[in-house]
């Protein structure tokens, strides 16, 4: 698996120097050709070799990945040394074992090479865009110059060509042994599965996962149940225990997603301890789904504000509250004086791998998750893999024996049936699949387990294990935001380029692909339906965190390394680590490409020229999290993924042009800045993202002809002027996040050249605020018809009636989200044909709307959620909206009584014509002064709620 991703990472090195408008160094184009027909010719075998019978790393394989990581660094070098600043050349002295065997030697031959070629060239090459002036300065300070500057820079840059040229052709030589290894090897293996197939597309696959169709008896879920909605008065713990991967999670899940439940409970929350649980965050998350306050609100709140603000909020109310995942009574300790004793039925529902820990919670009862039998165990496997359909005859006696491999174990039954799931249906592939299962057959439990899924990994095309692999450097239990990895895995650069798509594209896919294969699990969906969160099982964690180390492909900060940190290309530092810690490590890994932080401070390490992906951010998390960057832009000049937090972002734009190859800029810092005008001239950049204080952009200047075709996402761009020069600029953007602070001049202008938007022909996302000084009238803000998400947020005085009607007509239109402004004559007119496409609706904080009417019978033939907040004045909502067949919820947030009555009655209406089990229900939030009225409504598919404030 690292042998290919290194060869795609290669070939994306060389592709991107090839295709750069102003490479910072020159390959021989013969060389290209022979490293391009190498490299496609490894990759090829890798692929046709992707063997699952051996459970041992490849030497083979490895040293591939080193050869080509050591091509990687004799290009890079060149590169450093036409940018950094030289430093002294070190000797070295090769720390080989005595047990090293001859292969192990090459391998760290070509790694010591590669360190050779770094060092060698900082020191041939001092700092490209000083070193020049430099030479001139003395040329200019001295009465007599030794040489002709123009011919001192002449003669380095020939030395640093020929040096170039020689170390590209020594890699070229190493890689074509391995070439010639490669060709003479026996490959007669049984290979399970074609590597090459085509993967599941991200609009087929259903992003249902199968692990929720555990099939208990009625017992088990209704024992629960009854000791939930027991009259018992006293607050209660109920304990559910069992080895990981038996389904304790989904059965907490599925108990806690009845309706018996939400209608019994005044509040419900639920919060994951995980065995490196953090207090503070756990309060945080019930805090925040008890009082329906968000993170960012309850950010200053200390440990014990949050618990008393949990126990103020509980104090009086029945509750439900999930501790899933817990390792340690001290969790229990820490967090359960939060829970007041209301005498009144409350229930806390625990789940847990530790039996002992089950009986210091409730001496007097636990559920204890057994295995599934023989019946459920084919059911669950049947469903995972054919769905609705049924197991053809001619295999249903080897699926059987299949399934008696995972010992009634309902993970490892749905993992091992996304196996399956996607692959041809014939006896022979799954006799191969038994064979592989039944020799892990004896093993203790939880060994048996990892290696059941050790062998669904085994099976994983090549070009997914890198993806699935990722999923390890996140904490346990996190939720994973999907932009977040799709940037990861395109900046580590092992997405293949095929069939046009854009590497985006293509991560998306391959996400699908492996929610399809049971392997990541969908943790949260968008308003439109777009996966937005995903999580792993621990025990497939564990299988990320194992197979990584395995194979060198990351390091984990306090983890011991089968192969030695010094090789280590990425590094993971996990929460809490000593700083001290993360320091010393980063030292001792002169190879180090990435940093992968979502916590604590990351330091400034030596070895900074190579590092490609440097990731210390996490969104919405705002403690200790701040990182100085010293002469960034001076060291950096290799990254193609910075995603930091900083107190003064003048260090990253310091030589901003030196970063020839940044993919994605996201920054968050609360100053006010300016982009240097380098930035038009790098076209690799795919994504930027500001947030924090305001981010200018200046005018691309008309002599300046870099396209950057690239450029996907740019959002948090203060006064964005879209002009004709930055079309041209930007004709692939797919996302437009922009605000507007006012300017001086005349009103009603068009200043921003917002009419221009409509011309961003591939654009999809755009979010526009308006909403503060902003002096010229926004009535000129055009749209594209690729349009499938708009977020305004305008001023006051702006008037919707007049933006609405072009709105509508957009026809790919899925999510709309009005906020602020106003309604002059008070009223919202619809009519036949508006939003064909839409799904989500939001209507914010505009207190002048009062009449919402519609000319025809039918309206949002798609919408699925509509969502209204702080909209007092409004009277009434259409009744046509309880006709949408696709429609699943209405959320009111600090609405008037009457729009609240208005949807009261949408919902009567539908009971009369379709019975109480409806599609869609209601969510009202009130005040807490209207509590008692308009709890009144409350009913089957009506549900209110109290605000916090």
């Amino acid at each position: 698996m690292a042998a290919y991703a290194a060869l795609v990472s290669l070939m994306h090195i060389i592709d991107d120097l090839e295709r750069h408008h102003s490479p910072p160094i020159s390959l021989n184009k013969q060389q290209v050709q022979s490293l391009t027909e190498i490299i496609t010719f490894l990759q090829e075998f890798l692929e046709a070799n992707n063997s699952p019978v051996s459970d041992e790393a490849d030497p083979l394989q490895m040293r591939i990945a080193d050869a080509a990581y050591a091509a990687e660094d004799a290009i890079e070098s060149h590169i450093v040394a036409k940018i950094q600043l030289s430093r002294s050349r070190e000797s070295y002295n090769s720390p080989v074992s005595d047990e090293a065997d001859p292969l192990e030697m090459r391998i760290a031959d070509a790694a010591y090479a590669a360190e050779d070629a770094i060092e060698s060239h900082i020191v041939a090459k001092i700092q490209l865009s000083r070193s020049r002036e430099t030479i001139r300065s003395r040329f200019l300070c001295c009465f007599r110059a030794p040489k002709d500057p123009k011919t001192v820079s002449s003669n380095h840059d020939d030395d640093e060509e020929m040096n170039l040229f020689q170390d590209v052709q020594n890699m070229i030589e190493e890689m074509d042994q391995i070439k010639s290894l490669a060709m003479q090897r026996n490959t007669e293996k049984v290979v399970l599965h074609d590597t090459r197939r085509s993967f599941v597309s991200a609009s087929s696959s259903t992003g249902n996962n199968s692990s929720g169709m555990v099939v208990w008896s009625e017992g088990v879920v209704n024992g629960i149940l009854e000791r939930l909605v027991s009259d018992q008065r006293e607050r209660q713990c109920i304990p559910i225990t069992g080895m990981g991967g038996i389904g304790k999670t989904t059965l907490a899940k599925t108990v806690y997603s009845k309706k018996i439940i939400e209608q019994r409970f005044d509040v419900c929350a639920w919060a994951t301890i995980s065995q490196q649980y953090n207090t503070r965050e756990i309060l945080c998350e019930l805090v925040s789904q008890a009082t329906k306050k968000t993170k960012e609100q309850l950010s200053e709140k200390s440990e014990d504000g949050l618990g008393l603000e949990l126990y103020q909020h509980l104090i009086g109310r029945r509750f439900l509250i999930v501790m899933d995942d817990m390792w340690s009574i001290d969790a229990w300790d820490r967090i359960h004086r939060f829970f007041p004793e209301n005498e009144n039925c409350s229930r806390i529902l625990v789940t847990t791998r530790l039996s002992h820990l089950s009986s210091q919670l409730n001496n007097n009862y636990s559920l204890q998750m057994e295995f599934l039998d023989e019946v459920r165990s084919w059911e669950l496997f049947s469903k995972t893999v054919f769905g609705v359909g049924s197991c053809p005859h001619e295999l249903e006696k080897i699926g059987k024996k299949i399934v008696e491999n995972c010992r009634g174990l309902p993970l490892s039954i749905v993992v091992v049936a996304g196996i399956l799931k996607n692959r041809e249906h014939t006896l022979g592939v799954w006799e191969s699949i038994r064979k592989n299962l039944a020799s892990e057959v004896n093993l203790e439990n939880d060994k048996h387990c990892l290696k059941l899924l050790k062998v669904s990994y085994n099976h994983l095309p090549l070009y997914l294990k890198p993806c699935f692999l990722c999923m390890g450097m996140f904490e346990e239990d996190d939720s994973v935001r999907v932009s977040t990895l799709v940037k990861l895995w395109v900046s580590e650069g092992f997405l293949k380029p095929m069939n046009g798509k854009s590497l985006e594209t293509i991560a998306i896919e391959f996400l699908h692909d492996l929610v399809d294969r049971n392997l990541i699990l969908v943790g949260e969906v968008g308003s439109t339906g777009n996966i937005k969160f995903v999580k792993i099982h621990d025990l497939l964690r564990d299988l990320c965190l194992n197979q990584s180390k395995k194979d060198g492909f990351y390091h984990v900060i306090g983890q011991s390394s089968p192969r030695g940190i010094s090789s280590q290309r990425c590094v993971v530092i996990p929460r809490n680590t000593p700083k001290k810690k993360v320091l010393d490590d980063l030292q001792s890994m002169p190879r180090a490409r990435s940093i992968i932080s979502e916590y604590g401070n990351v330091p400034h390490i030596r070895n900074s020229g190579l590092l490609r992906t440097f990731y210390a951010y996490r969104k919405f998390r705002y403690d200790g999290y701040e990182i100085l960057i010293k002469s960034l832009a001076s060291q950096y000049v290799n990254l193609r993924h910075l995603a930091v937090k900083v107190n003064s972002i003048s260090s990253i734009f310091t030589s901003f042009i030196r970063f020839w190859n940044l993919h994605i800029l996201i920054v968050f810092c609360w100053e006010e800045f300016t982009a240097p005008a380098e930035i038009w001239r790098m076209p690799q950049l795919r994504h930027i993202e500001m947030t924090g204080g305001r981010f200018y952009l200046p005018e691309p200047t008309s002599d300046d002809v870099v396209v950057m075709e690239n450029l996907l996402v740019l959002k948090g761009i203060a006064n964005f002027k879209c002009s004709e020069e930055v079309v041209k600029r930007i004709p692939n953007i797919k996302k437009l996040g922009i605000v507007y602070f006012g300017r001086g001049g005349i009103e009603q202008d068009d200043y921003y050249c917002l009419n221009n938007i409509k011309r961003l022909c591939k654009l999809e996302s755009l979010q526009v605020n308006c909403a503060n000084d902003f002096r010229a009238a926004p009535y000129a803000l055009t749209f594209p018809q690729s349009l499938k998400k708009l977020t305004l947020e305008m001023n006051r005085g702006f008037e919707w009636e007049k933006m609405l009607e072009k709105i509508g007509a957009l026809p790919f239109l899925e999510k709309f989200e009005l906020c602020a402004g106003c309604f002059g004559t008070g009223k919202w007119e619809m009519v036949e044909g508006q939003f064909p496409s839409l799904k989500y609706l939001g209507l914010h904080f505009c207190p002048s709307l009062e009449h919402w009417t519609v000319e025809s019978s039918s309206i949002f033939p798609r919408l699925e959620k509509l969502h209204l907040s702080n909209m007092r004045q409004l009277k009434e909502i259409p009744t046509q909206i309880g006709d949408i067949p696709t429609l699943q919820k209405i959320s009111m947030k600090d609405c008037g009584e009457s729009a609240v009555m208005c949807a009261k009655a949408i919902v009567e209406d539908q009971v009369e014509l379709q019975g109480e089990d409806l599609p869609f229900h209601v969510q009202v939030w009130v005040q807490r002064k209207n509590e008692a009225l308009v709890q009144s409504l409350a009913g089957p598919n009506f549900e209110v709620y109290v605000l916090p404030y």
